[in-house]
């Protein structure tokens, strides 16, 4: 079943309730947060306010560290709501001992990794999450377009998945849109990361209504 989730980064945020009851109402299963450092990736964007506003309106939370050191704000999140907790492969020292952390916090654990980190970098941590979230773009800014090869990784992943008989979610962020969701789809993805295109379109529940048709397509 793929499932969205809404990334609130492409919201209007003066008016951030409107948008999160409108996403809501068009059928999004997940608000995504990303939280960015400015160290890790270019940019900043929110942190823990804007979270525990969000998980006030009761929709579940994905929420993604796109930052250094993201151990020393796990707790906080998942205080504060969380669903996911998604850190990165790149930026977490010893990965099984977070991932695992996580779970025991009684969130669901994700790992992500960047357009040119090879997913077999998460051979050794099969089983520790379940999620893995695949960056179609260069973390830090959205609207940006989809690194090919980026997609390419997620068969990859899928393949390993069930070689290992392991049954995480992979995830997708970076440019998901009516025009190349369907490949993200048929390469294995069920969670997918919309942003931009969802909070522009004019319907946002014709298009995740047709997002999750993509999968009969696949």
């Amino acid at each position: 079943m793929i499932k969205i989730a809404a990334s609130i980064l492409a919201a209007d945020f003066l008016n951030l309730g409107a948008d999160v009851e409108r996403m809501r109402q068009a059928g999004a299963d997940y608000l995504h947060c990303d939280v960015m450092d400015g160290h890790f990736v270019p940019n900043m964007s929110f942190g823990q306010p804007i979270v525990k506003a969000v998980a006030a309106t009761g929709m579940p939370l994905d929420v993604h560290l796109m930052i250094e050191d993201p151990d020393k704000y796990i707790d906080e999140f998942a205080r504060l709501g969380a669903r996911i907790i998604t850190v990165h492969q790149e930026t977490t020292r010893h990965l099984n001992r977070t991932l695992n952390h996580i779970r025991e916090l009684g969130c669901l654990a994700g790992v992500s990794i960047c357009p040119a980190t090879p997913p077999e970098t998460l051979s050794w941590s099969l089983g520790d999450f379940d999620v893995a979230l695949i960056m179609s773009v260069n973390p830090g800014f959205g609207g940006q377009k989809i690194v090919p090869s980026a997609v390419k990784k997620i068969a990859v992943l899928r393949d390993m998945l069930e070689k290992a008989g392991v049954a995480a979610e992979i995830e997708v962020d970076g440019n998901v849109a009516l025009d190349t969701a369907q490949e993200i789809v048929n390469n294995g993805a069920r969670l997918l990361v919309t942003g931009s295109a969802l909070f522009k379109a004019p319907d946002a529940g014709a298009f995740i209504r047709t997002l999750k048709g993509m999968e009969a397509g696949a």
